[in-house]
Order: C-alpha cells, then structure tokens, then sequence
C-alpha cells in the first residue's frame, strides 16, 4: 500500500521532541491542570436534551487501547457493540440495531461503503481523533438528517477553530504504541487569524496481527491513513465559510473473512457555509454540499495464501491458486440547506436535503476467467427531503420538541432494468423537563421513522451475493419503527445517576436469514461460512436500557458503575432477535491528582442465550449461545508539564481467552471451523504521549 512519505516513523519522533522541547514550553508550572481528564470508559458526563444526546471527547484516549476507527471509539459508550472482523474495521450496533438504523455522519455528511458484504463500514472511514466531537442522538428523536436512523444518529464533528492575533495557531500531537506492533501517530494542526484559517489532520495507523489469552495468532493486522485539509474564511463573527478536501487509504486482513481489505480508498471535498443574525428572527442559515469516493478492493492472496483448486489442462489435473479479487466503488453526494428562526418561546429549524449515490464493482477469478464480470454500475440511489424540528418553551421548567419530515426516495437497479420509488414519512415529540431544586432533568418521546431496504439489504441478498434478486428487490417492504424513548438523570451531592429506556413496534422489521447454498463463497463474502443470506420481513418489538450510577468518594477517589441491555423479539415466527449484544456492565475506579491519574476498568459480559440461530444481518448471524466473560484493564494518566499527558494502560490485565456475542466465525482460510469464532485480544499493553499547542 502506497503511503505519503511524511506519514513514516518521522513523525512519531517528531512529535516526541516537540513534548520535551522548552522552545515550546518556557515553563511547564504555569497554570498547571488541577485535575486530569479521567480517560473515558463509562461515564455519561456531557449530554444535551436532559441525557438524550451523549456528547464525547475523541481527543480523550479510551480503553481498551484507543481507537482506530468510529465502530472502536463508540463501543465505549453504553448501548454499543460492534461485530468484530479481526483487528479494525468492525461494524458498530446500537441496543441490537445496526446498518443504516444507524445514521453516521462525519460533519454533517454521510460517506457510504462499497463491500456487499459491509468490509469497508461507514465507520472504517473515520479516524476519531481528527474530530473535535462526538455526538449520539438516542432513537428516532430528531428529523434533521436526510433518511433518519430509527436506533440513533451518530455525528462526528470538527468546530469552528478560534484563532487570534496573540495565538495564531493551535494543535495537538499524539503517537501511540502497543503490543503486537501497535504504532498511531495523529496530528492536527491550524494557522490563520480571525478572519481566515487552514487546518490539517493527518494520522497513520498500523498494527500486526494480536494474540488470544491462549497465545494463538488471530490474522488481524493493518495499515491506514488519513489527511483532511480544511480552508476556513470568517470576515466577521457571524459568518463562516469552509472547504474541506481528504484523502486516505488502508489494507485490513480479516479473520472472519475469506477475503482481505486490500485496499479503503476515500477521497472527500466539501463546501459549507453558515450566517448568523440575519434578522431579529432568522438566527442562523446554513448550508453544505459533500461529495465522497470510496474505492475498495478484496482478494484472497495479498494479505494471506490463497486456497487451491483443481484444474484440468491438456487432460492433466493439477492444483492452482485459486485467487479472486472484487473492487468495489461507492461516489455519494449530499446537500443540505437549513435555517434556524427564533421568536418568543419558539425556535424552528427547518431545511431541505438530498443525497445521490451509485455503486459500482467487478469480480475477477484468476484461475477462471470465464466467471470474470467487468465494471459496471448497478445501483443508484437517490432521495430528497423536506424536514422542519421545533422547540417551544412552556416555562423555564418544561419544553416540547417536535419535528416532522418526509423523503422521496428512488432505487434503480440498472441490471435488473427496474426501479422503486418510496415516500418515507418521520417524526417525534418529545416533552423535557428540569426540576433544579432536586437537581433532576428527565426526558420522554416518541417517534416514527420509515426505513426504505439498504443497499447491502436489497442487492446482498441473492445466493452467494450475485447481487441481484427480483424478489429481494421488489417484495421487501418499507420498516416502519415506533418507539418510546425516556430518560432521567439525577446529582445529588456525591451521587450522580442516570438512566435511559426505550420500547418500540417495528413492522416489517428486515430480517436476514443464513441457509447453505453451492454459490456460497464467491468473493469471501460467505460470513466464514458456506452459507449465504436471503431477506425477508417480520414484525419485531424491542426494548432496552443504559443505566448508570456514580459516586465522589473523596476528592481522589471516584468510581462510576454503567449497564446495558438490549432486547427483541420476532413476533411473527415467536423467536428472539438475533445479532443482539447481552446484557454488559462496566465499573470505573479512578484516583485523581494534580498531575496524574491511576484507574481500573471492570468490564463483565453476561452470557446470551436468547439467539435465533442462523438469522441476523448482512455482516454476521447467531451460531450458538455465548459464554459470559469478565475482563479488567488497568490505566494510568501523567501531566509531564502544561499541555502534554502522558497515558499508558494494560487491557485484559488477566490475559482471559474469551470471544464477543457478535463475533464472526473464523475463515476456513485460517484454519477455523465453519462455526467457530475467533478470540479476542489477550494481554495488551499501550502507552501513549499527546501534547497540545
């Protein structure tokens, strides 16, 4: 894989001189920290709409090791798992809903994988660090983002930088390394004034493949990297202009895969604008447009041995590799126009949106070029939408939310030479309420979401992902998603509780079912397995909640508790829900100083036993009840002078063999059973130095 040069070890150097540099620090004891940041694992700290929307730091590390990719950061927020692949690149859910039930956008734009079968997830495109901010929206609870999730709507986003004369520029370095060649090297970097700005992120990533808790290699390892630059204009306060241009690339190998990730290419550009003050009503439009290229390719011989086949040539039979590749290409843009209006006790945000999408791939079997099939578009996408989302204020302890949208969506299947149009209605209405002199805040809403069948749901389903089916195109209906959400949070002192709990209806819930089929297998695509998954709709309910309780001991001494738990079934065929993450809970001790830190993470994972075997999703199916596991990793935290921290941590501290619900089934490739699942990550050790400027 080809790499920008000044993505090389240079840089980790580079920014370990620059920590230690007294250029850059005359005198580390001014204004010291008088607390560290404890490094995030449990706690619900920052939220909005009374603990509805969780807002997290990415800057902040995490553990386990800190993140790769989007799906590995959000798992450290109660209600998300991920299904693992190997080492990066998992698929996130969210209490037991996943693909697009799950809106993931990267400022406000939506960036598509190609893989029929999800290698290359919305999320293996993001690089946490490199935002300022993450925020998760829990349930159908807002309508301002064209085809709105109905499990919840995840932003990642980069602020507007605040520059100056007296401080022109403003930054932060990072270098990471681990065990099992661990190495990450991050930096953003931004120059300008208060008119005018350009900001780079940049971040290269690799690691070789880990070891279990029983000292067997899992083939996992990768290489990746990311650039984003950013121009910035900003004549006055009110008003903010932006161009955004990135470029990145990577190679995955995948022990739940009989193909590798060979190649995640993304090229990005964007433009959004936004005023405020207009008048004394219109506070603030605001507007963007976002295009993206995804190019990936798979095969079965870069990363690892190709499997043989038998060939027969002048009447003698011989075996030769049998290698295949797919390439596999995803162009999305979309646009969006908001305007946020203010008078008396109301504030409407209303706008429009639009996204356009195409897909493309190949297939080429070099041991049978007659099965090759050349580039060619298949699918198209396309969908606008109208949406208005507003806030009246009873009083100062009461207020309502509540928004409307509708979006027209088409689909064609140029292959099949059909189309389906869909009108997709949405909305909520939540009541939010604060009662200061208890120091509570609570929250309940409802809300309905239609969800047209995804790509991976409509074109993924035919026997061995062929890519088309009549059936699977026209029969599978719209899924439509009531649910109540409520929450409530609570500080008292010491003591600081929450919680959050939902309960919905979903009719035509899209239920993928695994059956053997001799076409399984074509392009790795098979989950591990010999099987292939068809689509089909049932009616589901679901029900679930995230809890936590924590408490200040002393002004050291803090410890938090979480929990999670996800529930579903189908009420057509009486069975569970499959592909649902058990019941989890986390316990976070911390000591806390001036200048360091020392914390332990307890995590303890219940055993499912409420599985649908062979159904699930586009990624990963129920094969067997799971066995419950603890873990505990232990982390500790320096403030080495002002702005530079030093953190170093051991997961799985107790070297436990043990492996996720959710999981894949290992590659046949690799030596694994078709229903065995491969372990988890045994010891690991990390240490990472991050210093801002």
């Amino acid at each position: 894989m080809v790499q920008p040069k000044f993505f090389l070890q240079p840089l980790s150097a580079a920014i370990c001189v620059a920590c230690y540099s007294g250029a850059v620090f005359a005198d580390e004891s001014v204004n010291m920290m008088k607390s560290l940041a404890p490094i995030v694992v449990t706690a619900q700290t920052a939220n909005d709409a009374n603990g509805l929307i969780i807002h997290a730091d990415p800057k902040q590390p995490i553990q386990p090791i800190p993140a790769t990719d989007g799906a590995d950061y959000l798992q450290s927020i109660p209600g998300f798992s991920s299904i693992k692949n190997g080492g990066t690149n998992g698929d996130v859910t969210f209490r037991g809903m996943f693909g697009s039930r799950i809106k993931v956008l990267a400022d406000g734009s939506e960036s598509l994988g190609a893989c029929p079968a999800r290698m290359d997830a919305p999320t293996s495109y993001i690089q946490p660090e490199s935002y300022d901010e993450i925020s998760v929206i829990k349930g159908p609870q807002t309508v301002q983002y064209a085809n709105t999730g109905s499990a919840a709507t995840v932003i990642f986003e980069r602020k507007k930088p605040e520059l100056n004369a007296e401080k022109p520029y403003q930054g932060q370095a990072s270098v990471l390394i681990g065990s099992f060649g661990r190495l990450d090297q991050n930096i953003e970097a931004t120059l300008g004034d208060e008119k005018k700005y350009i900001r780079l992120n940049a971040n290269r990533s690799e690691s070789n493949s880990y070891q279990d808790g029983d000292g067997n290699k899992v083939p996992s390892a990768w290489e990746r990297w990311n650039t984003d630059l950013a121009l910035g204009w900003t004549p006055n306060e009110d008003t903010w202009v932006e161009l955004t241009a990135g470029k990145s690339d990577g190679e995955a190998e995948y022990a739940g895969r009989d193909m590798d990730g060979s190649q995640f290419a993304r090229e990005s550009l964007g433009l959004r604008f936004e005023k405020k003050n207009l008048t004394d009503v219109i506070k603030k439009v605001e507007g963007q447009v976002n295009y993206s290229y995804n190019n990936h390719v798979m095969d079965n011989f870069s990363l690892r041995t190709p499997p043989l086949t038998e060939m027969t040539m002048h009447g003698m039979t011989m075996q030769v590799p049998n290698k295949m590749s797919m390439q596999v290409t995803r162009r999305t843009l979309n646009t969006r126009f908001a305007m946020t209006s203010e008078w008396d006790k109301i504030s409407l945000i209303t706008g429009v949106d639009s996204q356009m999408n195409k897909h493309g791939g190949d297939m080429i079997m070099y041991a049978m070029p007659s099965m090759n099939t050349p580039f060619q578009t298949n699918m198209k996408f396309q969908s606008y939408g109208a949406f208005g989302e507003m806030t009246y204020a009873f009083n100062d302890r009461y207020k309502m939310v509540t928004g409307a949208r509708v979006d027209q969506v088409k689909i064609d299947a140029l292959k099949l030479n059909d189309d389906r149009s869909e009108t997709l209605p949405s909305g909520f209405i939540r009541l939010e309420s604060q009662h200061p002199e208890h120091d509570a805040k609570s929250y309940i809403g409802l809300g309905y979401v239609e969800r047209v069948p995804d790509y991976w749901e409509l074109f993924s389903t035919a026997h061995g992902n062929t890519g088309m089916s009549k059936p699977a195109f026209n029969d599978l209906n719209t899924e439509k998603t009531l649910q109540l959400d409520m929450g409530y949070q609570h500080q008292h002192g010491a003591l600081n509780s929450w919680v959050s709990a939902y309960a919905g209806l979903i009719d035509d819930y899209i239920l993928m079912s695994y059956h053997n089929h001799p076409m399984a297998g074509m392009g790795g695509h098979d989950h591990g397995s010999s099987f292939s998954a068809g689509a089909k709709n049932v009616d589901a309910t679901i029900a679930g909640a995230e809890a936590g309780v924590g408490y200040q001991f002393t002004d050291a001494i803090q410890a938090d508790v979480s929990a999670a738990y996800a529930w579903g079934e189908n009420t057509t065929d009486h069975t569970a829900l499959p592909q649902i993450a058990p019941l989890e809970g986390r316990f976070n001790l911390r000591y806390v100083q001036d200048k360091y830190t020392l914390g332990m993470l307890w995590r303890v994972v219940a055993k499912q036993d409420r599985i649908s075997l062979n159904q699930g999703n586009i990624v990963g199916y129920d094969m067997n009840e799971s066995k419950g596991f603890a873990t505990l990793a232990l982390n500790a935290s320096y403030n080495m002078m002002k702005d530079v921290n030093l953190a170093v941590g051991i997961d799985n501290v107790l070297d436990k063999t043990y492996t996720e619900h959710l999981n894949k089934a290992g590659s046949s490739g690799f030596g694994f059973a078709s229903n065995e699942q491969f372990n988890n990550t045994g010891r690991n050790y990390w240490a990472r130095i991050s210093m801002k400027f």
